[in-house]
C-alpha cells in the first residue's frame, strides 16, 4: 500500500540494474517479469497469480518460460493484467529501439463475443528505466497552469511599464536594462555591422523626438476624424444642376460652338464638285472685276437722235 507521502506514480523513475542482470539482460522473455518487480505493478493482477501457480505447481511451470505462453494463459483470465501493448521497433539485425510499452488493463470475458478490455494505464521501458504515462487530464491540467502562471507574470510586467500622456495617451516603454539588453543584441548580432553613434548633438535628439511626437499627434487627429466621418465622402468638384444638365461646381460648362465646316476641295464621293467663288475682292483690281465684252455678245444697242431741221418738219395741215 502506497504512503500517502509518497510522489505520484507518473512523476518517478524506477530502475534496477541488478535484478535485470540476474534474469540475463532484458528481452521479450523477461520483460514482464522485470516490470513485476517495480512499485508500478500490483500483486493482485492475474500475472501475479499465474507467477504464484507456476513456481509452486511444476505443471504450470510452462507458463512462464516463453513471454507467448504467458500472454496466452493471460487471455484466458478475467480480470486485471499487465500484457505487453507495443514491441521496440527493429533498426537493425538484432537491434531495436529499447522501448518497450505495457499496458494495464482490465479483461472481461463476454459468450460468443469477443474479450472487453479496458485500458486504465500505460507504461515505458527504455533501456533499465521504467516510467508511467501521464493521463490526458494531467496533460492538461500542466498545461493551464503554465499558461496561466505565465500570464499572470505578464500582466504586472505590462502594467510597470505602462505610461499615460495627455498628447499621447497609454504608451508602453521598456526598462532601461532590457532596453540596453535589446540594444547590445542587436549590435553583438553581425560584426560588421555599425555602431550607431552616441555622440550625436542634443538638438538633433530633440528634433527627432519632436518629429515623432507631432507624428503621433497628427495619426491621432487622423483616427479620430477616421472615427466621426469614417463613412462619409465629399466630392472634390460637387455636382450642381438638375437632371439631365449637371454641372460641375469648380470649373462649370463651356458651351462649345461648333466650327464652320470647310468645303473639301476637288470632287468628293458625295458632295459633287466643289463650288467655285465668283467674288473677287474689288478693292485689288477694279478694272478685273468686269467681265470684257466679246463680240458675239449681244450689247445694249444705243439709240440715235436724230437732228432733224425745223424747215424740214412737215407741217401739218
Amino acid at each position: 500500500m502506497d504512503k500517502s507521502n509518497d510522489p505520484p506514480l507518473d512523476e518517478i523513475q524506477w530502475r534496477s540494474p541488478q535484478t535485470l542482470a540476474s534474469m540475463g539482460g532484458l528481452h521479450s522473455n523477461t520483460i514482464l517479469f522485470y516490470f513485476a518487480e517495480s512499485p508500478f505493478f500490483e500483486r493482485t493482477s492475474n500475472n501475479a497469480v499465474i507467477t504464484s501457480q507456476a513456481m509452486n505447481n511444476i505443471s504450470m511451470y510452462h507458463f512462464i518460460q516463453t513471454r507467448e505462453a504467458f500472454e496466452g494463459r493471460l487471455k484466458t483470465m478475467s480480470g486485471l493484467e499487465f500484457i505487453i501493448g507495443e514491441e521496440p521497433a527493429e533498426t537493425g539485425p538484432g537491434m531495436g529501439t529499447g522501448v518497450w510499452v505495457i499496458r494495464k488493463q482490465t479483461r472481461r470475458k463476454r459468450y460468443q463475443e469477443d474479450d472487453e478490455i479496458t485500458v486504465h494505464a500505460s507504461f515505458f521501458v527504455v533501456g533499465e528505466n521504467i516510467y508511467m504515462a501521464p493521463t490526458l487530464a494531467d496533460i492538461l491540467a500542466s498545461r493551464i497552469m503554465t499558461i496561466s502562471s505565465a500570464i499572470s507574470k505578464a500582466l504586472p510586467a505590462a502594467e510597470s511599464v505602462r505610461k499615460w500622456r495627455p498628447a499621447l495617451g497609454h504608451a508602453y516603454q521598456l526598462p532601461a536594462n532590457q532596453a540596453a539588453a535589446c540594444r547590445a543584441k542587436g549590435q553583438d548580432s553581425k560584426e560588421d555591422t555599425p555602431v550607431p553613434d552616441t555622440t550625436a548633438k542634443p538638438a538633433a535628439a530633440a528634433a527627432q523626438k519632436s518629429d515623432e511626437v507631432s507624428m503621433e499627434r497628427a495619426a491621432e487627429e487622423a483616427f479620430m476624424a477616421h472615427m466621426r466621418h469614417g463613412g462619409e465622402y465629399i466630392d472634390e468638384n460637387a455636382i450642381t444642376g438638375r437632371p439631365g444638365e449637371f454641372h460641375l461646381s469648380s470649373t462649370g460648362r463651356k458651351v462649345v460652338v461648333p466650327l464652320p465646316k470647310k468645303a473639301p476641295d476637288g470632287v468628293g464621293a458625295m458632295n459633287g464638285p466643289a463650288a467655285i467663288s465668283t467674288k473677287v475682292d474689288a478693292k485689288k483690281d477694279g478694272k478685273s472685276a468686269r467681265t470684257p465684252k466679246s463680240a458675239s455678245t449681244p450689247g445694249k444697242t444705243k439709240r440715235r437722235r436724230s437732228k432733224m431741221s425745223a424747215a424740214n418738219t412737215p407741217v401739218a395741215t
